[in-house]
């Protein structure tokens, strides 16, 4: 059987990329999660937690030991430097876990979906990158309603993620997800069928 090739699933917050991600995971795709990954290399017992924990003090755990993420996002989000050497602990623990379960797929192509694809260097791990995308609007809307955050916040975080420019720069594919659920499943079954017919992500 041929190795599946990998496909970069990614987009900004409030695009929909996790009911694209779903739907694919529906159609049998193998998934993987970046940001599952980047949450099983902080558990308790896992070496990161503790670097973490000696760098920014105690404070940002938990009683029960746990990572207390809202105080880390508010110490990193405050301080570049900061989220820089966050990144720097994090990222290749990442990749490796990520690297881990993408080599466990049984499906034709397998999908890493991380919404930092392109800022983090993941899409240097793909073959091809499918971007969703979605007017700013309707990013802040849904995210506004989902997290129960202020617009402020949603913005911010926008600042933060790549520009829609760039990643459309990196893209192979863009599914405009501006219509309603039913439009977006069919879209994600089109992919799909043309998916299949790539070997290595190339037509």
């Amino acid at each position: 059987m041929n190795k599946p090739w990998i496909l970069g699933l990614t987009g900004g917050i409030g695009s929909g990329k996790s009911a694209v991600a779903t739907h694919f995971s529906d159609l049998g795709v193998h998934l993987v999660d970046a940001d599952q990954a980047a949450r099983w290399v902080v558990e308790p017992g896992r070496p990161a937690l503790a670097k973490i924990a000696e760098h920014f003090g105690s404070d940002v755990l938990q009683a029960d030991g746990q990572l207390d993420r809202a105080a880390l996002r508010q110490r990193i989000f405050e301080n570049a430097e900061e989220r820089r050497w966050l990144e720097s602990l994090l990222h290749p623990l990442i990749g490796l876990e990520i690297s881990q379960y993408l080599s466990k797929a049984e499906s034709p192509y397998a999908i890493l979906v991380s919404p930092l694809l392109i800022e983090s260097g993941q899409h240097r791990m793909t073959q091809r990158v499918l971007l969703v995308d979605a007017p700013e609007a309707a990013q802040i809307q849904r995210t506004v309603a989902r997290d129960k955050v202020p617009e402020e916040q949603v913005q911010a975080i926008l600042k933060v993620q790549a520009s829609r420019e760039h990643r459309l720069q990196h893209a192979h594919d863009v599914l405009l997800n501006d219509r309603d659920l039913h439009w977006l499943r069919n879209e994600v079954e089109r992919l799909h069928n043309f998916y299949l017919t790539l070997r290595g992500g190339q037509p």
